[in-house]
Order: structure tokens, then sequence, then C-alpha cells
């Protein structure tokens, strides 16, 4: 299969809306920081974006002072029984068998640690997997090898395909960003709760964002969800996090947040339906333009 040609194929099947959304992209990209992209060099995790990736930093970090010294006591012990327990230093062994002291030690130590993790991590692991009341609900489905999105309250939906190293200033990116950016965005509203339906078309795909701490895979025939609040305006990027063919390093996403009247202006820009039912669409528009926009 020709790689270059499928692409070529799937850009003009949505070459016309894709051209307007294109260009509002540029406008906004050039506008709009960049904050969830990984270092050059990083080791850590990326800044966190979201409450959902405040908490999982959080775990980390508190699961890295009691993995340490664990593992600390562990190379001790191993360096103690070396040097004191071989057969030069102790020819004759004990051959006693039991350590009742030391056997229940070890197993009520261990379960105690797991109960201290459990105790944040399962809490945790349930608001991430609540779905709160969704302020913008979107679909997102996985193509081999790019992501359509549609917002399922406004009839609105594009592709987003991978830009190539000589299109990226042109759409307001810098090189740093290949393989990173796209023609389009999923531009969503900071400050307000996003739920994301992911599913596929073909095979196995996965919609992860590091900066938001979220990652779903999108199983064909079946809708997932996952849901983020951003707290800043910002550019983030993800890529597919699911083995999917030969072109599944090509697939990133691309996620634009942007202030609630920003967000409003770009779906009246792209000709989406039902507006008013956008986030604090009365507090920007008045209630003399959410009357007509209802009507």
């Amino acid at each position: 299969m020709n790689l270059k040609q499928d692409l070529t194929r799937l850009v003009s099947r949505v070459a016309a809306p894709a051209l307007v959304l294109a260009t509002a992209g540029q406008a906004m990209a050039q506008e709009t920081p960049f904050r969830g992209e990984p270092r050059p060099g990083g080791i850590s995790l990326q800044d966190a974006a979201t409450s959902v990736m405040s908490e999982t930093v959080w775990l980390d970090n508190m699961l890295l002072w009691i993995i340490t010294p664990i593992t600390i006591f562990v190379v001790v012990l191993l360096i103690w029984v070396i040097l004191r327990h071989n057969r030069r230093v102790n020819p004759v062994p004990s051959r006693f068998t039991h350590n009742s002291p030391l056997e229940v030690a070890w197993t009520v130590v261990p379960i105690l640690i797991l109960v201290f993790i459990g105790s944040f991590s399962v809490p945790s692991l349930f608001r991430q997997q609540t779905m709160p009341e969704a302020d913008v609900t979107i679909k997102a489905t996985g193509y081999q090898w790019y992501w359509g999105y549609e917002y399922v309250d406004h009839e609105l939906g594009f592709n987003s395909f991978m830009l190539q190293r000589d299109e990226l200033e042109e759409f307001g990116y810098e090189p740093r960003h290949y393989l990173l950016a796209t023609d389009t965005a999923m531009v969503v509203p900071v400050g307000q709760d996003i739920l994301v339906q992911v599913t596929a078309a073909d095979v196995i795909h996965s919609w992860a964002v590091p900066a938001f701490g979220v990652k779903q895979d999108g199983v064909p025939g079946r809708l997932a969800e996952l849901w983020f609040n951003v707290d800043e305006p910002g550019v983030y990027f993800g890529q597919c996090s699911e083995l999917c063919g030969q072109a599944h390093a090509y697939m990133p996403i691309t996620v634009r947040a942007v202030p609630e009247e920003d967000y409003i202006a770009w779906l009246e820009d792209e000709g989406a339906e039902n507006v008013a039912m956008a986030p604090e669409y009365d507090q920007y528009r008045g209630p003399v333009e959410l009357a007509a926009a209802r009507d």
C-alpha cells in the first residue's frame, strides 16, 4: 500500500470543509500559547493542564516517596546477604526453615502499604471514570490514520490530518511540532467539562493527551467515554497510543483550549447549529441574541 496515495485520497475526500477549518485554526494557533507538548530530553510527566492530571501527578510523586525507600532497603538487604552469607565468610550455614515474626512482618507490612496506596488511588480512579454532566460533548473517531471529530450538539464535524514539515509554518506551528500538529484541531472552552466519546471505524485506536491525563481506547462498534476540564488556554498535543498499522506514528491529536467567548465565536465562524447551547452563551451574547438564537 502506498501511504502517500492513501493520505492524498483521504485529504481530497474532506478538502472543502477542512480548508475552512484550517484557515480558522491557523489564526488561532498563532494567538494561543503552546503548553501541552513534550520537551527534548524530558523524563518527567508533562505539566498538568486538568484536575485529572494534577491528581495523577500527585499520586506519581507520592508513590515515588514510597518505592524509593523500599528499593534502597531491598538493595541493602541483597548486598548484606551477598557479603555475610557466602561460602567463604559463612562456610556452615544455618539450617532453620521458619521465622514466624519475620514472615508475619513481610506479609502485614506490604498489605498496609497497598491499603495506604489504594486509599488514594481508588478514589482517584473513580473520579476519573465517573462522567460529569457535559458542558461540551465531542465524538472522536479513529481511522487509519487520522481522527474525525463531531460536535454532537452543534452538528459540526471535521477530520484532522497530520501536517507535513513544510506545512507547519503556514498553520502557525514551529518545526518542533512535526508529528504533533494537525491541519485542524479539536477546539474546547477552558473551565468547562468536556466529554469525549471515543470509538473507531476500522481497527483499535487510542485517544490520548498526556497533559490532560486521559487515554481511552477506541474500539470499532463500541463507544467509550473520557472527560477533562482544561485550566488554561493553550495548544495541547497527543497521539494515537494503540498500535494500529503502518502509519500509527502519524496520527497525532491537537486540542486547542480557548476562552468561552472565543469558543462561541469559533462555533459561529464554522456555521455550527444550536450555538445557543454552548456554555456561557447567554453571558457573552446577551439575552436578546440568546432569544433570537433559540427561536
